[in-house]
């Protein structure tokens, strides 16, 4: 497991794709049910762009120490 953990509450995700778009390292992507859903965790950097981008308030971005 990475340092952050993102969290994606899928029944908020309209789908936009803005935190795939500014993920800057590709730990987003877009699901076979047309929503984003987290693909390489391990790669997460903690910039929270996709948390701060997200119209529908449905990410969060967490350290993984805190999560558990």
């Amino acid at each position: 497991m990475g340092k952050f953990m993102v969290s994606i509450n899928e029944k908020w995700c309209k789908g936009c794709g803005f935190c795939v778009a500014f993920c800057p390292k590709g730990v987003l992507a877009m699901g076979e049910r047309l929503k984003a859903e987290v693909r390489h965790p391990e790669e997460c950097i903690g910039c929270k762009r996709c948390e701060y981008y997200c119209p529908d308030l449905a990410i969060t971005v967490e350290e993984a120490e805190r999560v558990g």
